[in-house]
Parts: structure tokens; sequence; C-alpha cells
């Protein structure tokens, strides 16, 4: 029954000590479009997907929350279907469960949210290996995919400067020339993983 599987998620956060960071039941939402895509708002995810959230949990356990305060997930994990209808990328960390959409749930500006999110995110995103990105207003997103970065901030540059070029430099796959951070953006254009 829905209830046992939820228990089991429940029961899974809680034994690799990261149960009640957030609500449960909040780790069930799906993508804000579930309506226009006749899809479920909360799905519990398959168990081979689990593992997937408790290190990204333990991120905003340790480094989100800390500087933000409480935080509310928003989009968890999206099936395949849901995720194409809703826009989410091909390999979307959202379609194996790598992934929470949050907002804070203190008042804060963008701008603050943003600068806050990414000092924490320049000093311990890699020895976590979490991603962080940005959407429009106060929308955020953290990942176990690799550490990386994405999203503008209002100025429409990279939010995460910093964060952008320590993954850059680090990451074996990027080009072996190095683009300036502003190159970046003018190649990517506004274009941001769902």
């Amino acid at each position: 029954s829905h209830m046992t599987q939820v228990k089991a998620l429940n029961d899974y956060l809680a034994a690799y000590g990261v149960g009640g960071i957030v609500p449960t039941w909040q780790l069930l939402r799906t993508a804000s479009d579930w309506y226009k895509c006749g899809a479920p708002a909360f799905e519990v995810p398959p168990p081979e997907a689990w593992p997937n959230v408790v290190q990204a949990l333990r991120y905003v356990r340790d480094k989100v929350i800390p500087v933000l305060g409480p935080v509310e997930p928003v989009s968890v994990y999206r099936n395949p279907s849901l995720n194409q209808c809703a826009g989410g990328a091909r390999e979307s960390a959202h379609r194996f469960m790598q992934a929470v959409d949050m907002v804070p749930l203190r008042p804060i500006t963008r701008d603050v949210m943003i600068g806050k999110l990414c000092a924490v995110h320049a000093r311990s995103g890699q020895a976590y290996g979490v991603g962080l990105g940005f959407y429009v207003g106060l929308r955020f997103h953290v990942d176990s995919r690799k550490f990386r970065t994405w999203g503008t901030n209002d100025e429409g540059t990279i939010a995460c400067a910093r964060s952008f070029e320590l993954a850059h430099s680090s990451d074996p796959d990027a080009p072996a020339a190095q683009p300036s951070v502003q190159s970046a953006i003018t190649q990517s254009g506004s274009k941001q993983p769902q």
C-alpha cells in the first residue's frame, strides 16, 4: 500500500541519518507542472532511487539550513514521462531522485539567498560532491550528481562564479581551454538543466 511505501522511505532516510531534515511527504512532490501532465502531485520514488537523495539531504542539513533557515522541497523525483512532459532535461537528476528543488521558508531576497548559498557551495560543495542551481524567484536546486553550478543572478551573470570556476578547473570532462565565466554564459544562453 501507499502508506507502507511512505513508511519504508521514511525508515530508509532515518537509517541513513537524513530523516526529519524536511518532512518526508515533501520529498514525494514530483514536478510543479504535474497537473498539466496528468501526473500525480506526489509519488513514492522506486526504492532503488532512494540512495541517490541521501547526499543531497546531508548537504541541505549541514550547509543550506544553517545559512537560510528552514526550506521546503517543491520537486524531487520525476518519473521519465513526467520529466519529459514537464520540460526536464533528458538525463535530469530528478529522474534518479538525485535532486531536490526547494524554497526558503524565511523572508529573504533573491540576491541575499544566492550570495549565502554560493559562498557555502564554493567552500564545501566540492567536498560533498553536490551541484547547486537557481531558477527564477527563490527556487533553487541541490543535487548529488557532481560538483557543479548553474543559473544566473538578477544581473544576468553566473550566480556562483567561484563554484563555476572551481568546477570547471577540476572537471576532467571540461574542455582543455577553460572559457571565462562570461563567455560560458554567452555560449549557454539562459538554458538551465532541470
